[in-house]
């Protein structure tokens, strides 16, 4: 009888890391179906619900990053190392994974570096134009790196790189076909503009407060929002659903309808969703967020702004150029098809794909 295969996957602390690494597990599962799998994530962290919701198992670490101002938390920090390692090792060991893979996040750092120091292969899925510290420090001891972005060479060894993209859930592909469930699911007005407002998984306060401030001037625009606020900010936002066409909510299950009912989308640009809007291929403002490490976001949007395939507003320059940017996207047709057009023309859609090729190779 053929062994089972099996494989430890590590990601999270946002959306970002934990939805690559669930749709990496699934087309794993897909092509191995008796391949058993061991999520590791961080303890308290959002992928401890996310991962069990999508039906794999998880552990969770005692880890969190390093603040950026002195903080009690910072002098945990060894400790929390120290014990993640400690339990890293532990796990593999029990559990003797084939390959184990990386997608983001302080957890899969200690994972990681374990497996690597036990000769196991490992596998970076790093989603960003600027890779973390966490991936960078990796990236010596692993056997492959996939990157979404091109020039990662200037941070990893360029034999291990692969050009894959980054993974994206299934149920985005094809989402023309759903417009009318979309509208219906969210109980819209098929002769108005929809305009979706995404600020990632935990919600971004920047983008919220705009949102609120300027919620006057886009429902005289016609349109109407879907708005995921964030689970943080739910209850200081929910009573916007009282005003005629706006939905608030505190996080988006059926993502496919949310972005099939849109006509233009407000978003942070987190590598994920990123290749996510490339993929639906509707015209987005990207509001980066300045509060991430080495401004990724900010490298992110620009990427696909470069090519004209998005527009771009960064937070301090939203005051003097929403509305007039806004206004100017929503009453021209035109030029949210050429915006439509060029950002399709980035998606990447075959990246689980090929990304589980590589893992493949591994075995």
């Amino acid at each position: 009888m053929e062994k089972k295969l099996k494989f430890i996957i590590s990601g999270g602390g946002t959306g970002g890391h934990i939805y690559p690494a669930i749709a990496i597990a699934n087309e794993i599962k897909y092509r191995y179906h008796d391949a058993e799998f061991l999520f590791v994530g961080a303890k308290d962290k959002m992928e401890m619900q996310k991962v069990p919701q999508a039906g794999y198992p998880i552990k969770g670490l005692w880890i969190s990053g390093i603040q950026r101002k002195i903080t009690i938390k910072n002098l945990l920090f060894p400790f929390k190392l120290a014990s993640s390692l400690l339990n890293s090792y532990r796990l593999i060991k029990k559990f003797k994974p084939d390959v184990v893979i990386g997608t983001g996040g302080f957890a899969s750092g200690a994972v990681l570096k374990v497996a690597s120091r036990l000769k196991i292969p490992t596998v970076i899925q790093e989603q960003n134009s600027y890779p973390g510290i966490t991936n960078k420090l990796l990236a010596k001891n692993a056997n492959v790196i996939c990157v979404a972005y091109e020039g990662l060479e200037k941070f990893f060894p360029k034999e291990k790189i692969k050009f894959t993209g980054n993974p994206v859930r299934q149920d985005l592909l094809n989402i023309d076909d759903k417009r009318l469930q979309g509208l219906t699911y969210f109980e819209l007005d098929t002769s108005k503009r929809t305009l979706l407002v995404l600020g990632g998984s935990l919600g971004a306060r920047r983008i919220n407060q705009l949102i609120a401030n300027e919620i006057d001037f886009l429902l005289e625009l016609g349109v109407q929002i879907i708005w995921q606020c964030g689970k943080l900010y739910f209850d200081e936002y929910s009573h916007y659903n009282k005003k005629e066409n706006v939905h608030v909510f505190a996080f988006i299950d059926k993502m496919d309808f949310a972005y099939t009912a849109a006509d233009v989308i407000i978003s942070r640009s987190g590598a994920s969703s990123v290749s996510e809007l490339c993929i639906v291929g509707k015209p987005t403002i990207f509001i980066p967020s300045p509060n991430v490490s080495e401004d990724h976001q900010t490298k992110n949007a620009q990427s696909i702004a470069d090519k004209k395939a998005a527009i771009i507003i960064k937070e301090k320059e939203l005051e003097q150029d929403f509305k007039n940017v806004f206004a100017d996207l929503i009453s021209n047709d035109q030029k949210q098809q050429k915006l439509s057009k060029k950002i399709y023309k980035l998606a990447l859609p075959n990246a689980t794909h090929e990304i589980v090729n590589e893992i493949e190779k591994l075995l």
